[in-house]
């Protein structure tokens, strides 16, 4: 039996650098990945890459499983934002028994480094993934400049 309350304190003690060193182990064990910094991104939000090459930009989003009446692609100067929605596919008269890919929304923006074009932008939607082509505005062109 303990006779003392300092050894009630060390037992304590012990117990919580055993608690400290579970928890380093089996730290990750069972946390979602929003709560790791640098892994931010979530199930509705599409991944995106940003290219350049030359006097384009291209930008390739995933977005399996979203029509492309149901995306939205916007562009201002060099100011772009990618929207849209996946809605509910349930056919008529089934009962759901499991829902995991259900309804959601989404709006990436970005500010790209020079301004775009907007009326030579191309985008196509193929195997779930949104392909945009960006032509550089002339403003944004470098020129070649004549010494005379």
């Amino acid at each position: 039996m303990f006779t003392r309350m300092s050894d009630i304190n060390r037992m304590f003690g012990a117990m919580d650098l055993l608690q400290n060193k579970m928890d380093r182990i089996f730290g990750d064990f069972g946390r979602s990945f929003d709560d790791v910094p640098g892994l931010t991104f979530r199930a509705s939000t599409p991944r995106t890459n940003l290219y350049e090459n030359g006097d384009t930009f291209e930008i390739r989003a995933e977005v399996p499983g979203i029509a492309k009446d149901d995306l939205n692609v916007n562009i201002q100067g060099n100011y772009l934002e990618i929207s849209g929605s996946r809605t509910d596919d349930t056919p008529n008269g089934y009962k759901v028994h499991r829902s995991e890919r259900g309804t959601s929304t989404f709006s990436r923006s970005f500010t790209l480094p020079d301004d775009v074009d907007a009326d030579k932008v191309e985008a196509q939607l193929k195997d779930g993934i949104l392909y945009l082509t960006l032509p550089k505005s002339e403003v944004a062109k470098p020129k070649q400049i004549t010494i005379g």
